[in-house]
């Protein structure tokens, strides 16, 4: 085993409103909301960033195990995991917990409205970091806030090499715990709304950010990406996608592109390229599990977006 990725596993539960909501919401009735939706589309989804990040890694026939507190409805999702080969060996179940789970209803205009249970989630403290068990590299995602700081700091002590993705779960960190985590981080991985609300909490520029870790990558959905490492500013080009059908999941699909590079000890042109790929290929199946391919298949995909052999 080698990456450990500590974040949330979660139930996505996705369902399709076939109206409006800006129709059924009275702007001057907002203080007394009391509102019904008829949702006659309706998915679960098995997610959460660790989930999903081992997932797509597995895809890539590389190993990745997430660590993650669950509960005690976990058994589908376990299932679904073992049927990937995604090792469970660092999946703690809480009985007395739910599993995490998001509820999102979408309108025709694409607006959600989504409630959120964290459940076990809210629990990743009590699950610390193995640090016997011969993990070599390490991803702190979105998951329980006590847990995100106490696997930060575990993986820094035992001198681990880490990813920092905070992901939805920096909001939850004021500038001085932002700047420790990027202190004992890396790397630093977030998206343009991100790495501004990340820039502004801690007053770094983003050259400042790369000065502290081995590399800062910003991701800008349709534009490509950014890494900046070694002095240097990599501009990554998005991969053209078949498709584009949900766009939820796709960062996590591109850091299981990062982890592979990192991995295989790749350079950052070919890293963010492959990171690009696996974002293009998610965006174009509903669902953040939902799509396949083997590395020939990946192979032939790349040189036919990029130009280059991978």
């Amino acid at each position: 085993m080698t990456a450990l990725i500590c974040g949330s596993i979660a139930f996505d539960t996705v369902m399709v409103f076939h109206g409006r909501f800006r129709e059924q919401i009275l702007a001057d009735r907002i203080h007394m909301l009391n509102v019904s939706f008829l949702v006659p589309s309706m998915r679960r989804n098995f997610g959460g960033c660790a989930g999903n990040i081992a997932y797509n890694l597995r895809l890539l026939e590389e190993d990745g195990a997430p660590m993650a507190t669950v509960g005690h409805d976990f058994e589908p999702y376990r299932r679904w995991l073992k049927a990937c080969n995604v090792s469970l060996d660092f999946v703690r179940e809480l009985d007395d917990q739910f599993t995490a789970q998001a509820f999102i209803t979408t309108d025709l205009d694409s607006n959600q409205i989504t409630a959120f249970h964290p459940g076990a989630m809210a629990k990743s403290h009590l699950n610390p970091v193995p640090t016997t068990a011969g993990v070599t590299l390490g991803v702190v995602a979105p998951d329980g806030r006590d847990g995100m700081l106490q696997h930060a700091a575990q993986f820094a002590a035992a001198g681990i090499p880490w990813l920092f993705d905070p992901g939805q779960g920096l909001p939850m960190f004021d500038g001085p715990e932002l700047l420790d985590f990027v202190r004992q981080a890396t790397w630093v991985a977030v998206n343009d709304y991100e790495a501004q609300m990340l820039q502004e909490r801690t007053g770094l520029s983003a050259t400042d950010v790369a000065a502290e870790v081995r590399a800062y990558v910003v991701t800008k959905g349709a534009e490509g990406s950014v890494v900046y490492a070694d002095g240097h500013e990599y501009v990554i080009p998005a991969a053209p996608p078949d498709d584009v059908k949900d766009p939820t999941g796709c960062g996590d699909a591109y850091r299981a592109g990062l982890l592979y590079g990192l991995m295989n000890e790749l350079d950052w042109e070919t890293t963010g390229r492959i990171a690009s790929l696996m974002g293009s290929i998610k965006i174009a199946h509903a669902g953040t599990q939902s799509h396949r391919f083997d590395m020939n298949e990946f192979t032939t995909r790349f040189r036919a977006a990029f130009g280059r052999e991978l």
